[in-house]
């Protein structure tokens, strides 16, 4: 059978060889980290039950991928009925479980049980799962060798991968998928100029395959450990914003620019995703607030001047297609806008969407 000709560019990256390497830095050398949190209206008998479910089969899916049931581990945000859920997942499949005293939001359960995968020297990277079951394990797979790829082609092991929704509109409905899209956009923007104005080139050339801009808000990540270390040990930067703005909100922002603070490439992988999440915890924060601060909290971290912010918001807005939806379509982007210029100091935004008159 004829071999490949691995003297072609990209071939040999993906050699057999190759693949085998880079899945044996998934199943023996990565971790992952799944964060827990159930709400009080789910301690009950048939809410407990749905967690156990819920919980117990992502943890069996990512146990098929994982070879050590050590590096799989449960990280609950806080007190309530999510500890009573790990307790009986963690007892059923062998997985360390974490429990944080108190509730501080996802980002601060991220980094409990990353510092504790931290803590094993044979850990290369560290993958972050939600607990809904939306982050297929054997997608994993697919991002270790986008890792390993980037690493190849750059002889840099510092990455940063991300697992790229084929659709935000299904997974999380119009009004959220919509200002995700609106938070990508501007984050981008800020991205590209915080590039200009410290002389440093955004290199992109892994993290555009199918789009312009990059799904950042996507839950499902990779760090290699150095990168890890960084994002999940380090002093936190509020950048001046409130603490739920750092740690419940702007979770994937905090991640995408402290990873490249670190020196990160970024890259993305298409992933699935269910057709509707089983279980959402987002949906229950205030939308706009949510969206507001997926913008808030990164401009005011890379330093960006409020005048740029109200630029990028009156560029963006009228593209997203949520402001044909009248009248609430609109007055849902336009509650985002306010809650952005207020915490920039700007006077408020118009009423009115400034577009162009003809398509």
């Amino acid at each position: 059978m004829p071999q490949p000709n691995t003297s072609q560019p990209g071939l040999s990256a993906d050699s057999p060889s190759t693949r085998r390497a880079a899945h044996q830095l998934i199943t023996a050398h990565t971790g992952v980290v799944i964060t827990v949190y159930l709400g009080a209206d789910a301690d009950t008998p048939a809410g407990i039950a749905a967690g156990i479910a819920l919980l117990g089969d992502t943890v069996e899916a990512y146990a098929h991928v994982i070879a050590a049931p050590r590096h799989i581990v449960l990280s609950v945000d806080g007190p309530g009925p999510g500890v009573t859920v790990a307790r009986q997942v963690a007892a059923t499949y062998g997985v360390p479980a974490l429990y944080a005293p108190t509730n501080g939001g996802k980002l601060a359960a991220a980094r409990l049980g990353a510092e504790h995968l931290l803590q094993d020297d044979s850990i290369q990277y560290i993958a972050l799962v939600d607990q809904d079951g939306d982050h297929f394990a054997n997608e994993l797979l697919n991002l270790g060798r986008m890792a390993h790829h980037v690493a190849s082609e750059t002889g840099r092991s510092d990455v940063l991968v991300m697992g790229s929704r084929l659709s935000k509109a299904r997974g999380l409905g119009m009004l959220r998928a919509d200002g995700e899209e609106l938070a990508n956009r501007i984050l981008l923007d800020a991205l590209h100029y915080h590039a200009a104005v410290t002389a440093t080139p955004l290199p992109l050339q892994y993290a555009l395959p199918l789009e312009s801009v990059p799904d950042f808000h996507a839950g499902y990540k990779l760090f290699s450990r150095a990168v890890a270390v960084e994002v999940f040990t380090g002093v936190p930067n509020l950048a001046d914003c409130p603490p739920a703005t750092y740690f419940r909100h702007a979770i994937e922002a905090v991640m995408v620019v402290e990873s490249l603070a670190a020196g990160a490439t970024l890259a993305t992988v298409s992933r699935r995703t269910y057709d509707e999440q089983p279980m959402s915890i987002f949906a229950q924060i205030n939308r706009a607030q949510l969206t507001a601060d997926l913008i808030i909290w990164p401009c005011k971290r890379l330093a960006i001047p409020a005048p740029f912010v109200a630029q990028w918001l009156t560029n963006h807005l009228p593209c997203m297609p949520l402001t044909t939806l009248l009248p609430h379509g609109r007055e849902e982007l336009l509650n985002v806008a306010r809650l952005v210029h207020a915490a920039f100091q700007l006077p408020p935004p118009a009423d009115n969407l400034p577009r162009p008159r003809f398509i």
